[in-house]
């Protein structure tokens, strides 16, 4: 059976393909150079060409709150036409398994914690994140229309915040946890006396390293088959400021954190219901020092790549 992953250079990407390296299955990477994935005709030649029967979907435009909050559009129209096009052209060729992922976004602001997959679609979204949440989400309802209407063996799972190796450091378009560790990291090197961190620190947030989420992903795709999706995460949160001084910890930074309370801080917690997986027999067993340390690690030996440091 031949595997594809898509976007396989990204943060998820990257994180499957070293989990089927380290599984010993061969598999096809395509990243956007290769396939464009907002261009059906494209697609289409692809998946004729490679016939793929099991498809890994981490092709996405993503981003953190300023990003989401400063190009919706793009946010919005990328992911619906990718996803789009992408679907339709695996239900032409014949997939078997198609693993669509969403992200913890689509499940309301307000959900219950931690937060069921049955909360889908049951109040208001964050609307920092709401055209990328609206995107997934109607990915998540593409996926359940191709099984119901065509018996298609396709799966939707909602990731957690995720990070490691391969992440995005910018600081105009990265998540938390890189954000800080390129920020502390900057801060030490320049000899910096304080770092300024945005919102207040109180908002708490669930993580987990890339790799494991590559391996629960693949244990998923062997043993769930089913109309919902699945959530896959830690099982644990954080809240930002201990985060931030978790990573200050790691970074060796001696200086001060300054609060800037006047920027928005987003979701007040997001905490996945994860008991879906584990009664599948699925554990996450890393601690998040771990996980950081290794994304460190990997962030100072790669600091003079271009996706790092762009301003």
């Amino acid at each position: 059976m031949t595997t594809l992953v898509l976007g396989s250079n990204g943060l998820v990407g990257s994180a499957i393909c070293r989990e089927l390296d380290n599984r010993g299955t061969p598999y096809v990477a395509a990243t956007r150079k290769i396939l464009n994935v907002t261009n059906q005709a494209e697609i289409d030649s692809f998946f004729r060409d490679v016939k793929p029967r099991v498809v890994y979907n981490a092709a996405a435009k993503v981003g953190g709150l300023l990003a989401n909050s400063s190009y919706p559009v793009e946010f919005l129209t990328e992911n619906v036409l990718s996803q789009t096009f992408l679907l339709n052209a695996a239900h032409k060729y014949d997939v078997e398994k198609f693993v669509f992922l969403g992200s913890s976004c689509i499940y309301p602001r307000e959900a219950s914690q931690p937060i069921s997959e049955f909360s889908l679609l049951t109040g208001p979204l964050e609307k920092t994140n709401e055209a990328y949440a609206i995107a997934k989400i109607a990915g998540v309802k593409l996926v359940q229309a191709y099984r119901r209407q065509y018996s298609r063996n396709w799966i939707s799972v909602m990731p957690t915040n995720l990070f490691g190796p391969g992440d995005n450091f910018d600081l105009r378009s990265s998540h938390v946890l890189p954000a800080l560790i390129r920020k502390f990291h900057e801060a030490k090197t320049q000899s910096s006396a304080s770092v300024e961190l945005w919102g207040t620190g109180n908002p708490r947030r669930e993580f987990m390293f890339s790799d494991d989420f590559a391996s629960a992903l693949l244990f998923v795709t062997e043993n769930y088959d089913s109309d919902e999706p699945i959530n896959i995460g830690s099982g644990s949160d954080i809240s930002i400021l201990e985060l931030a001084n978790l990573v200050k910890e790691i970074v060796q930074f001696s200086g001060e954190i300054i609060w800037n309370d006047q920027v928005p801080d987003g979701t007040f917690r997001k905490l996945l219901n994860i008991s879906k997986l584990e009664s599948l027999g699925w554990k996450c067993n890393r601690t998040l020092k771990s996980g950081i340390e290794l994304t460190y690690d990997w962030f100072k030996e790669n600091y003079d790549k271009a996706r790092l440091i762009r301003k």
